[in-house]
């Protein structure tokens, strides 16, 4: 039984998880958690039991300092709740964690034990994927669901994938046979430019967000981060013809597949959201979530202090051909592979058989996105 009895009745809730490993390409979707969680200031309530999920072995626990006391940060899962006030004031619970090395059964059934106890309306499951998109085009965000009445109604792809997945699409599965609403959105990461942070795709799954629950995020400066990721990427391929040659290629096919779409609907959203976010509609940025008052567990569970540093855009960018995504990613992008480019993507690699960012390689499940944008199928979860 799950007791949550230091959180308050919630707002029109709504679950937002992303976990890192296999579906996580470039950290854009862990990442995207992470920057809802800093924004608004969420405080952890609860952290499933890492003796119940990971294997050490895999997920190794970290030891720190703290004033001179050792502690140790465990490989798990948290949930925070943050409340956002304006006009149409509701909560989030963010789930942040990392993909689980076994049990995940009843990892999704603790998971939708919280959402039950605490009135979840929806659950939004983020990842991303490697694909043979250009780094130089928006990124292409899929969204997808198993149920087709949600299909309809959100405009979303209903899921077609078949074939080995990660915890997104059963995740997803699990909450489609509790009766949970469920979406995963999908971003596509080039697999030219694998390693992570990637600033931009973790920037257009928060726009794609923003669009699915109506809500304005406050992005602070990930705008910056994406142009100047961009602009660090520019460079890299200037220093190849090969390497150019090869993304002017993806350029070309992504333009020529987006053509028929380049109208109406895309540039109304466009322009949908720049007046969200002009008359000031949801709250300011950096404005406090709602901190619960049960407060956080104990000092084990916390995370490192300081975040992730950034790793130089100096480096070459790591291969990995597309990559399978489980149920929820773009079906073909590990069909792609280490074919679909010139030898020039092995150099600015550094390793033909370096994994992506997430050590991603296998495939998805029941939670496939469709394809991309750029006419590629990927896959992933």
């Amino acid at each position: 039984m799950i007791e949550l009895e230091g959180v308050p009745e919630l707002i029109d809730p709504v679950m937002v998880a992303a976990f890192e490993g296999w579906n996580d390409a470039g950290d854009a979707a862990s990442a995207a958690v992470a920057h809802l969680d800093r924004e608004w200031k969420g405080e952890v309530f609860a952290a499933l039991d890492a003796e119940d999920y990971y294997d050490f072995q895999v997920n190794r626990p970290t030891v720190w300092l703290d004033g001179g006391v050792r502690k140790i940060t465990w490989p798990t899962t948290r949930l925070s709740v943050v409340r956002i006030g304006g006009e149409k004031p509701r909560d989030l619970v963010l789930v942040r964690g990392i993909e689980p090395s076994m049990r995940w059964r009843s990892f999704c059934n603790e998971l939708l034990g919280f959402a039950h106890e605490l009135g979840v309306e929806l659950v939004v499951i983020l990842g991303a994927l490697l694909g043979d998109t250009p780094h130089t085009r928006p990124v292409p965000v899929s969204g997808v669901t198993s149920d087709p009445d949600l299909a309809r109604t959100m405009d979303l792809e209903e899921t077609k994938y078949e074939g080995p997945t990660g915890i997104v699409g059963i995740l997803q599965e699990a909450c489609t046979h509790a009766g949970v609403p469920a979406v995963s959105l999908w971003a596509a990461v080039p697999h030219y430019v694998s390693q992570p942070p990637n600033p931009k795709a973790t920037l257009a799954l928060l726009n794609r967000l923003e669009d699915l629950i109506d809500l304005r995020i406050p992005l602070g400066e990930l705008p910056e981060d994406a142009r100047a990721w961009q602009l660090g990427v520019d460079q890299l391929a200037a220093e190849d013809s090969e390497v150019a040659e090869y993304v002017q290629t993806l350029e070309e096919a992504r333009d020529t597949a987006e053509l028929p779409e380049a109208s109406g609907e895309a540039i109304a959203r466009e322009f949908e959201r720049y007046l969200r976010r002009r008359d000031g509609g949801g709250p300011a940025p950096g404005a406090p979530g709602h901190a619960t008052e049960g407060g956080e567990p104990a000092s084990y569970l916390r995370d490192t202090p300081g975040g992730r540093t950034r790793p130089p855009l100096a480096q070459r960018p790591e291969s990995g051909g597309g990559q399978d995504t489980g149920s929820g990613e773009p079906r073909k992008a590990a069909d792609q592979g280490e074919g679909s480019g010139p030898d020039a993507r092995d150099r600015a690699s550094g390793s033909d058989d370096s994994p992506g960012p997430s050590d991603a390689s296998g495939a998805p499940g029941s939670g496939d996105t469709p394809g991309t944008p750029d006419g590629t199928d990927s896959s992933e979860d």
